[in-house]
């Protein structure tokens, strides 16, 4: 079997939310959630947090979370990951975002899977799930994604793509989760991002928009939500207090 590190990227300053790592959910910061799930997976065999910021960097020594310090010039969590495996040698590293305080450890565990079981030619497998509600579909802070017949990743936008014109058409939400080979990573970081990435802030346009597969691995939808506004967080320390009473 190969062997499996999650890094979860965590940076200070986000336009939307500034210090969103480091929000209080039932008592401890968003990051220290993510990673505690990244840890109830069943192939996942290391955790880290990759930051370049002082003050998360400390959050992490006082709560004993690995952290890998990584340069602040990153465009995207993945390239900030690409820096960080210099610190690893696991075969397989999963990026799991760090606004994702809910997520499933099965999803993860379903995306690392694909990528085991996939031929080598695949280098990134990608979560995805249906889109049940018709609001999530227009919300821009969701990116959809369509898929050729061997769910290899077409395109992605924060559009409700397909456009439902011709025929019903059903609506994938991707996920921030993504599984990669070591040498996926080191690809990446060597790619420039294209007009697509730039313009619709989706870094898996960096492989698709330079002729590389993404293999989309769809999960079930869960009660996750990802964090990216306080509004976001508000709802999730609601859901997260109902689970702990």
């Amino acid at each position: 079997m190969p062997t499996v590190a999650a890094i979860i990227p965590c940076r200070y300053g986000a336009t939307r939310f500034p210090g969103k790592p480091l929000a209080d959910i039932n008592g401890k910061p968003m990051m220290w959630h993510v990673f505690q799930r990244a840890c109830e997976t069943e192939l996942i065999g290391k955790a880290y947090i990759a930051t370049d910021d002082d003050r998360i960097a400390r959050q992490c020594e006082i709560l004993d979370l690995p952290v890998i310090r990584t340069r602040s010039s990153h465009p995207t969590g993945t390239d900030r990951i690409a820096e960080a495996i210099r610190v690893t040698d696991e075969d397989i590293i999963v990026n799991v975002q760090g606004d994702e305080p809910m997520i499933d450890p099965k999803a993860i565990d379903a995306v690392v899977k694909a990528l085991i079981e996939s031929p080598d030619e695949v280098l990134v497998t990608n979560g995805c799930h249906v889109i049940t509600h018709s609001g999530d579909a227009i919300d821009t802070n969701n990116v959809k994604v369509v898929c050729d017949f061997e769910s290899n990743a077409l395109a992605y936008s924060r559009l409700p793509i397909p456009y439902p014109k011709g025929d019903a058409v059903r609506h994938l939400r991707q996920l921030g989760l993504y599984a990669f080979r070591r040498e996926a990573l080191k690809l990446f970081s060597s790619l420039k991002p294209g007009p697509l990435e730039r313009a619709e802030s989706v870094e898996m346009l960096r492989f698709v928009e330079h002729g590389h597969k993404v293999k989309m691995v769809e999960v079930e939808p869960g009660d996750d939500i990802p964090v990216d506004t306080p509004s976001d967080l508000e709802r999730v320390r609601a859901k997260m207090s109902d689970r702990l009473n």
